[in-house]
């Protein structure tokens, strides 16, 4: 009998540690459910607030982008003193590549101190890297020298629509050089490109059909080539390394542009220079041109980076309009309904251009 109550007790005290055991074991499940529950509302919260500043760098550059751009034709108009420029056009062009090269060798010296140099961010390099970046360099040198004397013939609203015509020659060499096919969609937008670009020219106020004259037209048009043809030749040069950072390709090819713009320099404004001095006839305004090109190349850049091509479209149609409505008071410019009907076309068209892409 002493055994069994002993027996009895053991088994209620047993049951006793059972149940606490028990009780213990869904404390603990309750207590990793709740940290589970804690960790997926840290991480959703966390994620939201990520998308929310993907959200709001997109939208800084894009507004960066949109006003830069649409203020670059303006500035150089601007610029302009009894309707010329009294600076140099090859220093202020130089003073440009300087600055986006400082900009580019400030960005690889913060990389150097966060991460270390690496091989695919070291300035050292070899001559088969280096030998190909000459060519864009100095296609761009041309390109930069016409867009200033292009105003001879062009206001800057008609600037900004004839520029699109890159467009154009960007997708041709597209097809040509790096073997990319076009939809039908992008060819039917090159199409309304050429329209747009002529109805916005239409001058009913004259005898002349179109307000740009024919030199104007056919520097417009070798500008749209230089600039598609060095585009396309550089993506070639940056896609070829995908690993290399893009702030060294930069810097690169900003050095040959420094290069070859001290020798358009000595070539075309040496007398000028040694007698007045390099910075001969600059005002604030010719200062806040070359700021506002070396921003642009950049601001591009971080177009491609952070946000898409759907970006960069809608900058550039918003540039075309905000252009021709500071024009308006700055210029006088007269927006006709030619003009808006044209920007109008021409903004279709960059789009389809962009959404009609080959998956």
């Amino acid at each position: 009998m002493e055994y069994r109550k002993i027996k009895d007790d053991d088994d209620e005290v047993q049951e006793d540690n059972d149940v606490a055991s028990d009780l213990e074991s869904l404390k603990g499940k309750s207590h990793t459910v709740a940290s589970s529950n804690i960790a997926l509302a840290t991480l959703g919260g966390g994620g939201g607030s990520t998308e929310r500043i993907n959200w709001k760098r997109k939208g800084v550059v894009t507004c960066a982008l949109t006003i830069l751009t649409s203020s670059q034709a303006i500035l150089i108009v601007w610029s302009k003193r009894a309707g010329k420029y009294e600076y140099s056009v090859t220093t202020a062009n130089f003073l440009v590549e300087t600055l986006k090269c400082a900009l580019s060798l400030l960005a690889l010296t913060r990389i150097w101190n966060n991460d270390g140099v690496t091989d695919d961010n070291r300035l050292s390099t070899t001559y088969d890297e280096v030998k190909v970046f000459p060519i864009p360099a100095a296609l761009y040198l041309f390109k930069n020298l016409l867009q200033y004397y292009i105003f001879a013939y062009v206001d800057a609203p008609g600037y900004q629509i004839l520029k699109n015509l890159n467009i154009i020659s960007t997708g041709v060499l597209y097809r040509i050089i790096l073997k990319k096919k076009l939809s039908e969609i992008q060819w039917a937008g090159f199409i309304l490109l050429c329209c747009g670009c002529t109805t916005a020219q239409l001058n009913s106020n004259s005898d002349r059909v179109l307000q740009t004259s024919l030199p104007g037209w056919i520097m417009a048009i070798i500008m749209a080539l230089l600039s598609g043809f060095a585009g396309v030749y550089t993506e070639a040069i940056i896609k070829k390394r995908p690993s290399r950072n893009i702030n060294v390709q930069n810097f690169w090819l900003y050095v040959f542009g420094m290069a070859f713009n001290a020798v358009a320099i000595v070539i075309q404004d040496f007398d000028a220079v040694a007698n007045k001095g390099f910075f001969h006839g600059y005002s604030f305004i010719t200062v806040l041109m070359i700021l506002n090109h070396a921003l642009s190349g950049i601001a591009v850049s971080m177009v491609m980076k952070y946000a898409d091509n759907i970006v960069k479209v809608y900058s550039t149609s918003v540039a075309m309009l905000l252009t021709a409505v500071v024009s308006v008071f700055l210029f006088n410019f007269h927006l006709s309904l030619a003009f808006f009907l044209g920007s109008t076309v021409v903004s279709v068209s960059v789009y389809l251009h962009s959404a009609g892409k080959l998956r």
